[in-house]
């Protein structure tokens, strides 16, 4: 046999060393590059998080937005999904913002919805009939302790919680401000009716949306009063329970702030756009929607493109 010679065995020492470094090249140089581009993208921080994900900071308080709509509007969802989205990254507070509805009652609402939980998992199906004043308002905060329990990995998992319907826009950023400083026990928050007169004994937070601290929807879920009083139109019952049950004191009306979008007769609900605007109400179709979003510049972030003209 004859023996390899020495320029055959430095070749392949060369080679050896050669691959070595390539191969020290591909996994100390472009895969922690490429581990760190999908880090940027994964861990974009929002508030707007599912309801299993973890939350590394601790926020300073915990909003559950629950938005009372009806199975066939997919694309008022799409739509108010739209508006919350870009708003995502509010500081130093967390809001979950979730469609609620009754029980599905056609077979393609058990395709479609379904197709949008797996999507955008921001849907809470309560086991009722949809109804307007017959009860679901009281199936919504009564059933979320039980729904929610464990969630977060903490007894309380929200703060607050909000009753809205699709047809209100909340700036994000404002609705937080204006809670950071609140009491965070007995609240109850909203646009006060009626609006002209602050002292009316019968007073109580308008369904454009109101918010009730977490307390409060315990209360409800527990209390007797809430179970055997649910009919009537959905507001004003919510706030006969709170007055019944000497709850709610911490009352805070957020008038001007809050306001149905514009049109005649004006009365003390209804006022033109204002900068520090909480909520606009009544956005009951997509001009509406569109002429309120560009007010508050909500697409100013496009960014120009061969792609596309607007």
């Amino acid at each position: 046999m004859t023996k390899p010679s020495l320029q055959t065995c430095s070749s392949n020492i060369s080679f050896v060393l050669l691959s070595a470094a390539m191969i020290s090249l591909v996994f100390f140089v472009i895969y922690p590059n490429e581990f760190r581009l999908q880090s940027m993208v994964t861990s974009r921080p929002s508030s707007l998080t599912n309801f299993m994900e973890t939350v590394s900071l601790k926020p300073d308080f915990r909003l559950l937005v629950g938005i009372l709509t009806l199975p066939d509007s997919y694309e008022r969802r799409h739509l108010v999904r739209h508006a919350y989205a870009l708003q995502s990254n509010v500081s130093d507070a967390r809001i979950d913002v979730r469609f609620v509805f009754c029980n599905l009652t056609k077979e393609e609402q058990r395709v479609l919805v379904a197709m949008e939980i797996m999507i955008y998992n921001d849907i809470i199906i309560l086991n009722c009939t949809e109804n307007m004043d017959n009860g679901k308002t009281y199936t919504y905060f009564s059933s979320l302790p039980k729904i929610l329990e464990g969630i977060n990995g903490i007894e309380r998992p929200y703060d607050y919680v909000m009753k809205t319907d699709d047809d209100t826009y909340f700036r994000l950023q404002n609705l937080a401000e204006s809670l950071r400083r609140l009491p965070r026990e007995d609240m109850y928050y909203g646009f006060l009716t009626p609006c002209h007169d602050r002292g009316a004994p019968n007073s109580y937070m308008s369904g454009m949306g109101y918010v009730l601290s977490w307390d409060l929807v315990e209360w409800i879920a527990t209390s007797e009063m809430p179970r055997d009083h649910q009919v009537g139109p959905e507001d004003l019952v919510t706030g006969s329970w709170l007055r019944a049950g000497g709850r709610g004191k911490n009352r805070f009306d957020m008038k001007l702030a809050m306001y149905d979008y514009m049109e005649e007769p004006r009365l003390c609900s209804r006022h033109e756009f204002v900068p520090d605007t909480i909520a606009v109400h009544k956005l009951k179709n997509n001009l509406r929607w569109a002429t309120t979003l560009k007010y508050f510049n909500a697409a100013e972030g496009l960014k120009p493109s061969k792609l596309y003209h607007l």
